[in-house]
Parts: structure tokens; C-alpha cells; sequence
């Protein structure tokens, strides 16, 4: 998610910008012939995945061309899935500021790479069955088959702007940023590059080339993260160098209240309590109900790929915090302990040490000629599969949320046309955000992003929520819950990027935010909803579930692929972790 990097405004660490990258320049030969050779052959796989999707289950008939095309044919199986998730999750963004993040508080921002396991079971468990067994092509879709409409047009709208704004826009910017510091590319000239190559794969190939591209990218992203990772695990020589080189609180993943003060500098900060309420709602909106993530299962060739795609991305997202956090807490032992000269840092105005240079520092520093290549490939890797995925999203919502409800007789090939006509124009949209973000990057762009998302998430999670849970939550209620949400959202959003003294007082964590708008949004779609009953249809009765154990009657797979027993094991795996470094 990219979350976990945004909230670094709040624990004090710094923001990206074009010096603290500058004196990253990769200029070898056999590093550049690697980076140029994986971008050629991502561009070109993505650009012949469409003939792999004609081959899928659908054939190649026009009746089936949009089911091909968005969706992949619904031929997706749970490898696939999986690791289209954790690509599409992980940006330039988050690659770059989850080291920053570990340069200067530890292990603290892995919670929300860790937390993002136990939402991924609520997908995989919860939302995912329905989701296929609507036969929904977008999550509006599925919103107007549990209430009306007029829901489903709000969160269309919504999904779309979320996309460009956050999921493309800001990746463009800062991965931009990276190039920049690695190349001395020019940013503007890098933002239209990127946003190029990713485009044309994307808008020829659909769905089929976001996730096999993602694949792949996934691969070389975790093969990347894990060499420098190893690397400099074996310069500082054991685990007990680390523990003797950095703040004990540093290498926890659980903080009081005091402590996330401490850590963050006097602000708020990422207490234990903020973690446990708030990120279940932003987690919910990223993992369960955003397109651009989901968009994947909803390509999947039946419910238990579908389940198990979602859980795999489960077990991965347990790697972040060992090859993206970790490496910049690596980073700062390195430097305590005098192996590494933090003069080679970029600095800030005030000439300390700009822990935004942390990734780029390390590739600087302790990577040997290729391998700098196979890294900044899998820099690339992080930020095209975001920006490809966001794309494709786009593309289905215009087609099926907005263009055919005005022509419902629209015709396969109409709708595939649309769609990719809707990638253009959002691409054009976002490069144009992407150019124009740096007059606000005064040091508060990651706070930008993070303010948005804690928002927008409360009403969309309140209404998915309860409505596969709570048979009698109504449409009214569902249009009420939004409208009102998305008010208070930009009410809330104007406050605390202009605080006054009272809201000052308060010194609430972002999460926390999150938390009491999402109680705000369920309590109005209660009462709404028992004001105003929902009239049920053949449909939406079968979009509830009769209680929360009812999921788990069904068979699955039988042995390990089990989604039942893999979903235990995943939810073990994490309890033990937060045991160990709680």
C-alpha cells in the first residue's frame, strides 16, 4: 500500500526532492544496458499479452472481447493474483521512503506492510466470494447490485480520482524524483517517459499485461530488495552489530503513546492504539474496495483462486519489513558504526543528513557494478506495475460504470475502445498533476497524500463493510453515508492542512482521524438505513452474508491450498511476528 510511506510527515522523517537524490548517477555501461533491456522487454511482453488473453477460457469471440480485455477472460489463477497485488501495491514511493522511514524510526512503518496480512484474509474470506459471484467487472458495479445506483455513480467517480491523483500522479512524481538523482534525467522529461512506455502496454494489452507484466515485476522488485538487503546485513556482520547500533525502540514494531512522541519528534506520531483502530479502515478501502487493487481477483478464474491469490499476497507483504524497512535501519547502524561516511549522504538545508537519500545512498555505496543495474530495474519494476494497474482500473470503471450506463447496448469492442480512449486521457491527466506537484512539495507532500486517503477511506469502507454484513443497511443509507462522508472528508482535510488552535489541541494521529469519521459514517448509515428500509431484491439477498462464520462452510481446496487453513496460518504467522518484535 502506499501508505505506509505517506505517514512519514507525521513521524518526522523528511521528503523526497531532487537533492536528496542528486548524487546518485549510474553511468556504467552494463548497469545501463540492464535497466534499458528490462524496460524493452517489459514494454514489449505487455504489448503480446493481449493474444495470451484471446487464448484464455473465452476464446476470441467479440462477444467476450471486454471480459478479455478488463478482465482478463476471468482466467486469472492464484500465483498470478497474487503477486499482481503486491506489485501493484508496492510504488517507487513506497520502495524509496520505507528505507527513510527505517533510517529514521525503525521498524515502526512496517505495521501497516504487516497489517495489511489480516485485511488481506478479510478479502480473501469476506469480499472476494462475492465479488465473483456477482460476476462484477468493477466494485461500483457490485455496490449497485447491494443498494442502488446511485451508489455505484458516487464511488465510480471517487475511484477514478483516487486513481489519478494518488495511485498515478504521485507515483510519476516521485519515482521521477529517483530518476532524476540516478540519471540527471529531467523530471518533466522522466514523468512523460514513464508515463509513455507504461501506458502503451497497458492500453494495448488490458488486464492481461498488467498482471503478467506485474509478475515479472514483482520478481525483479523482490530480487532487487532482497541483494541490497543481504548486502548490507554482511557489512555490518550479525544481528547483534544491528541491536548495538541503534536505539532499542527502534526495533519495535509497537509503540505507547510517549513513545510515539519520542520517536516522532513531539508530534502524535503511530501509536500502538492508532494502528489497531485506524489502519482496518484505511485497509479495508485499499485492499477490499479500491479497483485498482481488486480489479485482479475480479479477473480470477473461480472463487478459491480468487482466495488464494489474496492470501498469497498476504505471505508476501510479510517481506517489506525485512527488505525495504529493515535495509534503512542497516543504513544508520552502518553509519554509528562507522562503516559507512554519512558525508556521502545529500543533507538538508541546515547540512544534516537527508534520510530521503537512504535507498539511493545505499545503492551508492554498497552495490557493485550489475547489480546498481538489477536495483534501478527493480525501482522501475515498483513504479510501472502502479502506475499500469491504476490505468487499467480507470479504464473498466469508464467503460462499464459511466459509458455503458448512457449506451447500454454498447457492443464489446465499444466498450474495450472506451476504455482504453479513458487510459489516454487519464495518463495525459495525471502527467499534468505529476508536473505541477513540486510547487507543493514544501515538505509535505507525503503529508498530502496521507491527508487524502485518511479521508476518502471512512465512508467507502463503512458501506462495503456493513453492507455484505448488515442485511438491513439500505441504499438511501448507502448515498447518505458517501455524500456526508465525502463532505466531512474535505472538511477535515481543510483542517488540518490549516489548523486552528483547538484542532491543534487535539494532536490527533492521522489514523485516528480515520477512526472517528468511520464511526461517524457507520453511525449514519444505521440510522438512515433504520429510517429508511432497504427493499431487497432476488440479487442483493445473496450480496449478505447470514453471519460471520457462513463464509467458512465452504469446501475450498482440499490440503495445504485450503483457503480456511491458509488463512489460520497467515493470521499465526503475523501474531508471532508481532510477538517477537512487539
Amino acid at each position: 500500500m502506499i501508505l505506509p510511506s505517506l505517514y512519514l510527515a507525521d513521524t518526522g522523517a523528511s521528503t523526497i526532492d531532487a537533492a536528496a537524490a542528486a548524487n546518485v548517477k549510474i553511468t556504467n555501461p552494463i548497469d545501463i544496458i540492464i535497466i534499458i533491456a528490462y524496460v524493452i522487454g517489459i514494454v514489449l511482453i505487455g504489448c503480446f499479452a493481449a493474444k495470451l488473453g484471446k487464448k484464455g477460457k473465452h476464446g476470441s469471440s467479440d462477444s467476450s472481447a471486454a471480459q478479455d480485455y478488463f478482465l482478463a477472460g476471468g482466467t486469472l489463477k492464484w500465483p498470478v493474483i497474487g503477486l499482481a497485488l503486491f506489485a501493484t501495491n508496492i510504488s517507487t514511493v513506497h520502495l524509496v521512503s520505507l528505507a527513510q522511514a527505517g533510517f529514521d524510526t525503525g521498524l515502526l512503518n512496517g505495521n501497516f506492510e504487516w497489517m495489511a496480512g489480516f485485511t488481506l484474509v478479510l478479502l480473501a474470506v469476506f469480499f472476494a466470494p462475492f465479488f465473483i459471484r456477482s460476476r462484477v467487472a468493477t466494485l461500483p458495479d457490485f455496490l449497485e447490485k447491494r443498494y442502488n445506483r446511485a451508489s455505484r455513480d458516487i464511488l465510480s467517480i471517487l475511484s477514478i480520482a483516487s486513481a489519478i491523483l494518488v495511485h498515478i500522479g504521485f507515483a510519476l512524481y516521485t519515482g521521477a524524483v529517483v530518476l532524476n538523482g540516478m540519471f540527471g534525467l529531467d523530471i518533466v522529461a522522466s514523468v512523460i517517459g514513464i508515463a509513455v512506455l507504461t501506458g502503451i502496454y497497458t492500453v494495448i494489452g488490458g488486464l492481461m499485461a498488467v498482471v503478467l507484466t506485474e509478475s515479472i515485476q514483482t520478481i525483479i522488485l523482490l530480487l532487487g530488495a532482497i541483494v541490497i538487503t543481504v548486502i548490507a546485513y554482511l557489512q555490518l556482520g550479525s544481528w547483534d552489530a544491528l541491536v548495538n547500533n541503534v536505539d532499542a525502540i527502534k526495533l519495535s514494531m509497537l509503540h505507547s503513546t510517549e513513545e510515539a512522541k519520542a520517536v516522532a519528534g513531539g508530534s502524535p506520531g503511530l501509536p500502538w492504539y492508532a494502528v489497531i483502530l485506524g489502519y482496518p479502515v484505511l485497509g479495508i478501502w485499499y485492499w477490499c474496495t479500491d479497483q485498482t487493487i481488486v480489479q485482479r481477483v475480479l479477473g480470477a478464474k473461480d472463487e478459491n483462486h480468487a482466495r488464494v491469490g489474496a492470501l498469497f499476497a498476504g505471505f508476501i507483504k510479510i517481506l517489506p519489513v525485512f527488505i525495504f524497512v529493515l535495509p534503512g535501519l542497516m543504513c544508520a547502524a552502518l553509519i554509528q558504526s562507522g562503516q559507512l561516511d554519512a558525508a556521502g549522504m545529500a543533507t538538508k538545508p541546515d547540512g544534516s543528513p537527508d534520510s530521503g537519500d537512504t535507498y539511493a545512498f545505499m545503492i551508492r555505496e554498497l552495490l557493485p557494478v550489475g547489480v546498481k543495474g538489477l536495483v534501478a530495474a527493480a525501482l522501475l519494476s515498483a513504479l510501472m506495475s502502479t502506475v499500469s494497474g491504476a490505468l487499467n482500473s480507470i479504464s473498466t470503471l469508464t467503460a462499464y460504470d459511466l459509458f455503458q450506463r448512457f449506451r447500454p447496448d454498447s457492443s464489446d469492442r465499444q466498450l474495450v475502445t472506451i476504455g482504453r480512449v479513458a487510459a489516454l486521457i487519464a495518463m495525459i491527466l495525471a502527467i499534468a498533476w505529476s508536473i505541477i506537484l513540486p510547487q507543493f512539495d514544501k515538505g509535505g507532500l507525503f503529508n498530502a497524500m496521507v491527508s487524502v486517503v485518511v479521508n476518502i477511506a471512512p465512508p467507502i469502507t463503512a458501506v462495503f463493510l456493513w453492507g455484505i454484513f448488515w442485511r438491513r443497511a439500505s441504499g438511501t443509507a448507502a448515498v447518505c453515508t458517501l455524500c456526508i462522508g465525502a463532505a466531512l472528508g474535505v472538511a477535515s482535510y481543510i483542517i488540518s492542512n490549516q489548523p486552528p488552535v483547538w484542532f491543534q489541541r487535539l494532536a490527533l494521529p492521522d489514523l485516528m482521524v480515520a477512526f472517528y469519521l468511520f464511526v461517524i459514517c457507520s453511525l449514519v448509515l444505521f440510522v438512515v438505513s433504520l429510517i429508511v428500509p432497504h427493499r431487497h431484491t432476488a440479487e442483493s439477498q445473496q450480496l449478505v452474508w447470514s453471519s460471520p462464520l457462513e463464509p467458512l462452510r465452504d469446501t475450498g481446496w482440499k490440503g495445504f491450498g485450503n483457503y480456511k487453513f491458509l488463512s489460520l496460518l497467515l493470521i499465526t504467522v503475523m501474531v508471532v511476528l508481532y510477538v517477537i518484535f512487539r
